[in-house]
């Protein structure tokens, strides 16, 4: 009895003096070819639907569309931070506020401030280097599978709206400010994108840098394919009109993000936690 009793402590004692590994699952979805297609789409449906709010047809003006928006970001926000897992339509719906938002801001820049295309993308490209660099210096880090602080998912979601912001901007001062038009725009941005996709393959370039290079690109390109889309064939675009593309958009989101919701469990990479 006092032998048994003699093991039973020495297997505590070791076990205290154990690291033990548990591997907690990530609230950031894995980057690969399903994450991209949702972030074109999503972003895409952001700029569709501000045109919707902010101008026709509901006619709320950019302001107040930012206003309302913003504070959809800040809701959806807050349950992302709350949840203990990544969860696909709270993930995505977050993506889709700081889209909206961050188009009606752009536009109330450029359009109703003054800034103009190119003082509005000069400014947001500033910020941007400003949040990231200021990422970089705390840090924690920018690897966003990897992303397990609070603080971290606050930086990772700052600069996703600057982003989409600039994204916005962007789109608008290739495509109006320099001429090249929306087809041309997007044939541009779709290139950029195919150079970055050729660098992580056949480079040793740093894939959190070409990370958020695509991640900032995929803005811009959504902004200009949804207004070769939605716009009137004299702005040179198809004349489709905002109810019809952000309908089709939301369709083809929702589509994706059940896809996504059913394979969740390999959509996450787990990250290790220790303990004592």
């Amino acid at each position: 009895m006092v032998l048994s009793a003699i093991r039973r402590s020495a297997s505590w004692v070791m076990r205290m003096g154990t690291v033990v590994s548990r591997a907690a699952a990530s609230k950031l979805p894995m980057v690969g070819a399903l994450f991209w297609a949702i972030k074109i789409v999503a972003t895409t449906l952001g700029e569709s639907v501000s045109n919707f709010v902010s101008m026709t047809p509901l006619h709320l003006g950019y302001a107040a569309a930012a206003v309302v928006f913003l504070v959809a970001f800040g809701l959806t926000l807050t349950v992302q931070l709350r949840i203990d897992r990544f969860q696909p339509v709270v993930f995505w719906s977050v993506i889709l506020t700081t889209s909206i938002a961050g188009t009606a801001m752009s536009d109330f820049m450029n359009r109703t401030a003054g800034l103009g295309y190119a003082g509005g993308a000069a400014v947001l490209t500033g910020l941007l280097i400003a949040v990231l660099v200021g990422w970089r210096l705390t840090g924690q880090t920018m690897d966003v599978e990897r992303i397990d602080t609070t603080q971290g998912e606050i930086l990772y979601w700052t600069a996703t709206l600057v982003s989409n912001t600039l994204g916005t901007s962007s789109g608008d001062f290739l495509s109006n400010g320099l001429g090249l038009g929306f087809r041309d725009s997007a044939l541009l941005l779709s290139g950029a994108m195919l150079l970055i996709l050729a660098a992580h393959y056949l480079t040793a370039v740093s894939g959190t840098v070409l990370f958020w290079a695509a991640y900032v690109l995929t803005r811009p390109l959504g902004a200009v394919a949804e207004n070769a889309v939605e716009k009137p064939v004299v702005q040179g675009g198809l004349g489709v009109g905002t109810t019809i593309t952000s309908g089709a958009l939301l369709a083809v989101l929702m589509v994706l993000v059940g896809y996504q919701l059913l394979s969740n469990d390999g959509q996450t990479r787990t990250v290790e936690d220790t303990v004592l």
